[in-house]
């Protein structure tokens, strides 16, 4: 009788090294403007948190990872990372060099699928970061780009590193899930082609970008503004129609004694 095929599998990766043909790309590589706001935000929403909360860590958008001192070129830059602790010069960092040292590597990795290059962030990614030695991988695929062959067209892949070592991937699918670098929920959301992020699964708790958080601030104190308003006028209201009341009684006071 023939068996039935798991549902799921776990990935596990072991890579002997960092490969000398994985090298940094030189020049402007070109982004969709999707991919560039998508990144550019998601960016953000990690820099404001570790600023509010005193976080020693740092988040960059495609910074130099390097690899070898001995080959310079040899590593990969990710499309968003966080390295914790944070580089004594994260200010002015051009590139982390990984014999440098306060230059850890990246802690949280997070690549947004492009139609450029698909199968590299399914398939070439999670290999540089297992053999780099990066704890967690995000693989954020709003259009659905990746190669099916590879687990793909899911928003979002989950990559995390084993205790004894392996690189698994731990979560496959189109619903939050949990990072346990960020200690925050991961949110894909394929209609604004963003990856959000929360301290909780439904999205109340959201990281908020500086713009965003300053568009909720502006509402609130339009809300509060406009209660207030609301408030004044009722109270006004109130008041006429008392005067209204006040002044019928003395009018038909005013007729009584005419009639006496």
């Amino acid at each position: 009788m023939a068996q039935s095929l798991p549902s799921e599998i776990v990935v596990r990766y072991r890579v002997p090294g960092f490969s000398e043909q994985w090298t940094i790309p030189e020049g402007v590589v070109p982004e969709a403007p999707w991919h560039f706001a998508s990144a550019g935000r998601l960016y953000e929403r990690l820099a404001r948190r570790f600023a509010s909360s005193g976080r020693a860590a740092s988040a960059f958008r495609n910074l130099a990872v390097r690899v070898r001192q001995d080959l310079p070129s040899v590593g990969f830059d990710p499309d968003v990372c966080v390295v914790e602790p944070s580089p004594p010069d994260a200010a002015s960092l051009d590139s982390l060099r990984l014999w440098q040292p306060g230059h850890p590597v990246p802690r949280l990795v997070v690549e947004i699928v492009s139609k450029g290059h698909p199968s590299k962030d399914y398939v070439e990614v999670p290999d540089q970061c297992a053999a780099a030695g990066v704890e967690e991988l995000v693989v954020f695929d709003p259009k659905r780009l990746g190669p099916r062959a590879h687990g793909g067209r899911k928003l979002l892949q989950l990559w995390r590193r084993a205790p004894e070592g392996g690189f698994e991937s731990v979560f496959s699918g189109d619903e939050p899930a949990r990072s346990s670098v960020l200690g925050a929920w991961l949110i894909p959301s394929a209609e604004h082609l963003e990856l959000l992020i929360a301290d909780d699964a439904e999205g109340r708790e959201p990281w908020l970008t500086s713009e965003e958080a300053e568009r909720g601030e502006r509402a609130a104190k339009d809300a509060a503004l406009a209660a207030k308003d609301a408030e004044r006028a009722a109270k006004e209201a109130a008041l006429a129609a008392k005067d209204a009341a006040l002044a019928r009684v003395a009018e038909l006071e005013a007729e009584l004694a005419k009639r006496v």
